[in-house]
């Protein structure tokens, strides 16, 4: 097979499944069977109406989504085996604030492995290309590819967790601050935790808005605080959450122990910034010494070596 051909092959097979694609992403045209429009109302009493209203996923290439779902299946039980950790993985997405399910994080797993296996099979067969040690290099590219885009996936999720727990600290001393405030001036811990939801636009305030909302859908205030400490587990937010369930439980005042929680928290975000800067040292003598340092000495020496130059 000549270059030409093969890259017409490669040519000839995009276009085919851009076409596909663009087909069966077309909507289809023509009314619902009697059933369908039927089936949400018989929800209740009829085991076939609640399959029909149930909702399917829909893959824009079928035959290919009913030929690969097995596959995929099994590498995500594979992934689940191998890998475990679905109670951290859980915690992650929540801190992370991302919708998906922990089966769903395994699933991009697995579309990570097959991407960097792919890319590393690619690699090491360009790299071993016309030598007798191609095929291993091919294989141990693809393994290495597939372990990278696993890690790859995790390390994006477990950034983003890290990055939103960090606003979610940042947040924390101003929003025990109006709690305190709001307690102080006759609120109840409900009612200013209301009034925190409604007026906050940062991470924690959509936070305590989510548990106000199950509130208001008839879920016990206690155990909102309790699942919200379970799936964020940031430490302060958990001794806050347990100071306000401590409160509510034994009718304990509350206005000392926030305003407490809220000179912590500034302490402790204070104590950061000093280890950061601490960190940060060396890092910051790197623009003194190769930038700030010439810059000065040539600006002193400089006009010496002209008066030197144009005296002699």
């Amino acid at each position: 097979m000549n270059p030409a051909l093969a890259a017409a092959l490669v040519a000839g097979g995009t276009l085919g499944l851009g076409l596909w694609l663009v087909v069966s992403a077309m909507p289809r045209v023509g009314r619902a069977k009697l059933e369908q429009r039927l089936a949400p109302y018989l929800v209740d009493v009829s085991p076939a109406a609640a399959e029909l209203s149930t909702p399917h996923r829909s893959d824009p290439l079928p035959v290919l989504g009913a030929l690969l779902a097995p596959i995929a299946d099994r590498g995500t039980r594979l992934l689940e085996s191998v890998l475990g950790g679905d109670a951290t993985i859980r915690t992650r997405l929540r801190q992370a604030g991302f919708s998906a399910t922990v089966a769903g994080h395994r699933t991009r797993q697995l579309t990570g492995a097959v991407v960097g296996a792919a890319l590393g099979a690619t690699m090491g067969v360009i790299a071993g290309r016309g030598s007798i040690t191609m095929i291993p290099v091919g294989i141990v590219g693809l393994a290495v590819g597939a372990i990278g885009g696993i890690v790859v996936v995790d390390a994006l999720l477990a950034r983003a967790a890290k990055r939103r727990s960090q606003r979610i600290a940042q947040e924390f001393p101003t929003v025990v601050e109006f709690l305190a405030l709001s307690v102080s001036a006759g609120e109840s811990v409900g009612e200013a935790m209301r009034r925190v939801a409604r007026t906050g636009s940062g991470e924690l305030a959509g936070e305590l808005d989510r548990v106000m909302t199950r509130h208001a859908a008839g879920q016990p205030l206690a155990e909102g605080l309790a699942e919200l400490r379970d799936e964020l587990a940031i430490p302060a937010v958990a001794r806050l959450i347990d100071q306000i369930l401590a409160a509510l439980e034994r009718g304990t005042p509350l206005t000392d122990v926030l305003r407490a929680q809220a000179a912590d928290a500034r302490d402790d975000a204070k104590r950061s910034l000093l280890e950061l800067a601490g960190t940060r040292e060396v890092a910051m003598l790197v623009p003194l010494v190769f930038l700030i340092l010439p810059v000065t000495v040539l600006f002193a020496v400089y006009p010496g070596l002209l008066v030197l130059q144009v005296g002699f």
